[in-house]
């Protein structure tokens, strides 16, 4: 074996997770090097060619306040955007929109070539060196010896990774790529715990072949309330194409009965745990079998492509069967299968072995991102590879690492609930696994992040230009709501005209604006439009105006979080010897072994009475140093 290089972070792969770790930790001035299976394949989406959705939009708005690239990419490759749960409250109004898949793969991996500080080189990691305990450099599958002070793995679904279309299976990666066998013999032999997770994907069809006259339309939302995901992003949106929505039937349900003995999932092939939030469409069937209908989305892989992908139906049944379900689905009688469905499962690790920054336990200097750390998504992928670039890059240059609480942000209760609860199944972000969801808004993910994506290194001058000068206009505007008063007449005159039931009285402009039936732009029609508000910042400002009361709660149950998590504890604490603690107490707390109190009350198994027992302990302890210390010497 021959060394080829020596860098400060090696990341291997480069798919959302890899993509990210790679361009922060050369942003922060670490010699970064990423390795790809495929430069073909940099930014590849192998499942659905889309970005955002239900809680994980507000994962990529925080990747960007950060200073990381998914939402200025989804911004350039969009083809269809949509704001999901609007008829909802502001916790749960989510941003997705359909990219054009090639553009998507040739904005990142340009945007990673423009990187200064990062190399990039297409070879297979099959071994990862580890000297003493802490991980020393990569090997790869030419036997070059490439050196590191921290590696990165992102290696998406492709570590181990086998598919399985009916009684058929073989090794692979997603979309024909190699899989990666070799590195997961290497990390058992440095002895990181890993399981087998699966997912699967959906047929790609050709759009000729759809009869779409039959299908429910899916339009996009109007250009004037389009909204970009980088905070960054200036330039006008318009939506390109149109999606479809097509639904299954009895039919349908019927032949994935009759053939469910044939499905890998059901005849014991796969032995993978598969995502409990996005089950293969064999799953439905059986699971919700007093559901006469399940719909599948029909989305376009690109602007350049007549490929269509159908969202909700991914499968690991046998290609016959799968052309006879299809032609059972009203417009789908004519369908032509361009790739079939498939399943495909990969190794991960047990992400209880990691610290709260990504690293591991067990091999110092050695982190995990993305799929490999348990997670299911793109953007839950993206974030945590931010996360551990900036994290291996730190630690790489002798700096503090970041830890985000999960008060903070969606990433931060991601990685918590990663570290702390571990996971059965491949995990999903969702808004309900967030206790402060009213507070980490989608809108508000700058205000949030951008100042610590300043702090540790991440942001550059003209975000934080762009940043500062967008909290000075909304200043500006709570100050001036709070300063202008309506009078009686013109507000009434206003709500008639709005077709609204008129006020009693004017009023302070921002007291106003509390009532459910008065918006900004109601009020800004009498006073005017603060200046530089836009209709992005003025829904804002109206969200954080109405529910003023519910996030003030929301803000000292953060608090009272906060002053647990000061609590720290020794990462060589004996939870043996507090037999006041549960067995089971004593053997989850060693086991994950929490920084703080408050991390400590969120592992599964230990009881509030054994935080209090804990606390007691803590205390005891701290008093003992400090008695220690105080007393003098010979």
């Amino acid at each position: 074996m021959i060394q080829l290089g020596e860098y400060d972070v090696i990341v291997i792969g480069a798919g959302h997770a890899g993509i990210e770790a790679a361009h922060a930790a050369a942003v922060l001035g670490a010699k970064t090097a990423v390795f790809t299976m495929s430069l073909d394949a940099v930014g590849n989406m192998p499942c659905n060619p889309s970005i955002g959705g239900t809680a994980k939009g507000t994962l990529v708005r925080e990747v960007d306040a950060l200073g990381g690239l998914m939402g200025l990419a989804a911004d350039a490759t969009y083809l269809q955007s949509r704001m999901l749960n609007r008829g909802k409250g502001p916790a749960v109004h989510a941003l997705r929109v359909q990219t054009d898949r090639k553009r998507y793969h040739m904005y990142m991996k340009h945007a990673l070539e423009r990187t200064p500080g990062l190399a990039i080189h297409q070879a297979e990691i099959t071994d990862i060196l580890v000297e003493q305990g802490r991980v020393a450099g990569v090997v790869t599958q030419l036997h070059g010896v490439y050196k590191a002070k921290c590696v990165v793995i992102a290696t998406g679904t492709n570590l181990g990774g086998k598919i399985f279309v009916g009684d058929a299976w073989y090794a692979s990666g997603p979309d024909g790529m190699h899989a990666s066998t070799a590195l997961t013999e290497s990390l058992k032999a440095a002895g990181l715990p890993l399981r087998r997770f699966k997912t699967g994907t959906p047929a790609r069809v050709h759009r000729r072949s759809i009869d779409f006259d039959k299908l429910e339309r899916q339009p996009g939302d109007p250009d004037d309330q389009l909204q970009p995901f980088s905070f960054m992003t200036d330039a006008p949106m318009h939506n390109r194409v149109e999606c479809w929505v097509a639904y299954t039937n009895p039919e349908t349900h019927k032949i994935i009965l009759d053939n469910i003995h044939r499905s890998p999932l059901y005849g014991g092939m796969i032995e993978g745990v598969g995502p409990r939030y996005c089950p293969s469409i064999e799953d439905k069937v059986v699971r919700f079998a007093g559901k006469d209908r399940h719909p599948l989305f029909v989305e376009p892989c690109g602007e350049d492509t007549e490929e269509m992908y159908l969202q909700g139906a991914s499968s690991s049944l046998p290609e016959d069967v799968q052309n006879a379900f299809y032609h059972s689905i009203r417009g789908f009688e004519h369908l032509e299968i361009m790739r079939p469905a498939y399943a495909i499962e990969y190794d991960c690790v047990d992400p209880t072995s990691l610290e709260p920054t990504l690293e591991s336990k067990i091999v110092r200097g050695l982190y995990g991102a993305g799929q490999f750390n348990g997670t299911s998504g793109y953007e839950e992928a993206a974030a945590q590879g931010l996360l551990a670039g900036l994290n291996a890059a730190r630690n790489a240059l002798g700096l503090s690492q970041l830890v985000l609480p999960r008060q903070s942000s969606y990433l931060g209760t991601l990685v918590d609930d990663l570290v702390t609860k571990g996971v059965m199944d491949p995990y999903r972000m969702m808004t309900s696994r967030s206790e402060y969801r009213l507070t980490l808004r989608q809108d508000n993910a700058d205000q949030r992040l951008t100042p610590i994506g300043r702090e540790y290194g991440l942001v550059g001058e003209d975000r934080w230009e762009k940043y500062q000068h967008t909290q000075a206009l909304l200043e500006a505007e709570r100050r001036r709501l709070q300063e202008s008063h309506l009078k009686t007449e013109p507000l009434r005159e206003a709500m008639v005209a709005a077709g609204l039931t008129p006020a009693q009285q004017g009023g302070v402009a921002a007291e106003l604006l509390r009532r459910p039936e008065i918006s900004y732009p109601l009020v800004a029609g009498i006073i005017g439009w603060g200046e530089g508000i836009t209709p992005l910042l003025a829904e804002r400002l109206e969200t954080e105006i109405k529910y003023a009361g519910y996030i003030a709660r929301q803000d000292r149950m953060i608090h009272e979080v906060a002053r647990q998590e000061k609590t720290l504890i020794p990462a060589d604490f004996d939870y043996q010897g507090l037999t006041g603690l549960t067995l089971e107490a004593r053997e989850k707390l060693a086991q994950i072994r929490p920084r703080n109190l408050g991390q400590a009350g969120r592992v599964p198994g230990v009881s509030p009475s054994d935080i209090a027992q804990l606390s007691i302990a803590l205390a005891a302890a701290r008093a003992q140093q400090a008695k220690k210390e105080e007393s003098p010497r010979d």
